[in-house]
């Protein structure tokens, strides 16, 4: 790696959609420089689905496949660290990593992700992505007629949409509001008429196997057999990058962009997690591959 070379972008974070962004740019002979520190947020999720071509493989064997495939574009580079700080200077983004290393570049692609922030509830945190999981696209076929729980959200109206999509896999289907009494007399008979069961009680903890439920524990001491338990947390961009660089933010928590992949910071693009809802591989690997060539067009339109 040339000293102070300016790369036409820097990709910040190598998972899924970063790794798509730097291909669709590796073979438009770009030079991209990666910069990953290794921990993608589903790496504790056992296996990877709904994915065509990749369907049941590890998200680790997928992402170690893709690397490979894009290191052998001479253009791209990789840089195994954090970012620490970001901003524009002179119609360039500069980079500084925790390592203090700095580097510049003409554009700059965020997809570092989002981190979950686990619920303090004993065992949630152990059973992520294995048997607590966040989407029935993603997992819930491994779970088709088991006995499944939806910890309600903050917003219930969440549990609605959410329960008519489990309901849909198996008929052994529990809400939990964890406490709280947040659905009306309507709403309750909705689920009363589907055959879904409503639980007021407080969870205390979640008893795993390596974790694979076994039991919800409640707070009276009670136990629920469950298999699986879906659960929408909450999250964080993981850093201030987004905000360091003037980012728009939605009102999900989410980077706001275009459909260009563009945010609101001109030179500025985002894919994966941090900028879609639909958390997946597939729509992360989808968003990557369209940032990288709305940044290709862009530089060829800066420079014809």
């Amino acid at each position: 790696m040339q000293k102070n070379q300016l790369f036409d972008t820097i990709v910040l974070g190598g998972s899924y959609a970063g790794l798509s962004a730097a291909m669709a740019l590796g073979r438009s002979i770009r030079s991209v420089l990666i910069i990953d520190n290794g921990k993608p947020c589903n790496r504790q999720t056992p296996y990877s689905h709904n994915f065509l071509t990749q369907d049941g493989k590890t998200p680790a064997e997928i992402a170690t496949v893709a690397k490979k495939q894009v290191e052998q574009y001479d253009t791209v580079r990789f840089v195994n660290d954090s970012v620490a700080t970001a901003y524009a200077s002179n119609d360039q983004f500069v980079v500084e990593t925790i390592s203090k290393k700095q580097f510049k570049a003409k554009k700059l692609i965020m997809a570092t992700g989002i981190r979950d922030i686990m619920p303090d509830i004993t065992g949630f945190a152990a059973c992520w992505g294995i048997s607590v999981i966040h989407c029935p696209y993603c997992h819930g076929y491994e779970f088709r007629d088991q006995r499944t729980g939806i910890l309600v959200p903050e917003d219930p109206s969440a549990a609605l949409h959410l329960s008519g999509l489990v309901k849909n896999l198996t008929t052994d289907v529990t809400l939990f509001t964890n406490g709280r009494s947040p659905f009306d007399a309507e709403q309750l008979t909705n689920f009363s008429d589907r055959n879904i069961q409503v639980n007021r009680d407080k969870i205390s903890e979640i008893i795993h196997q390596d974790g694979y439920i076994k039991h919800i524990k409640l707070e009276n001491d009670g136990l629920i057999a469950l298999d699986a338990l879906y659960a929408r947390v909450s999250f964080d961009l993981h850093h201030d990058i987004a905000k360091q660089l003037g980012c728009g933010i939605t009102e999900m928590g989410l980077l706001q962009i275009d459909s260009f992949q563009q945010t609101t910071i001109p030179g500025v693009y985002a894919c994966g997690d941090m900028s879609n809802p639909m958390r997946s591989v597939a729509s992360a690997v989808y968003t990557g591959n369209l940032a990288g060539a709305m940044v290709n067009m862009a530089l060829c339109e800066a420079h014809p």
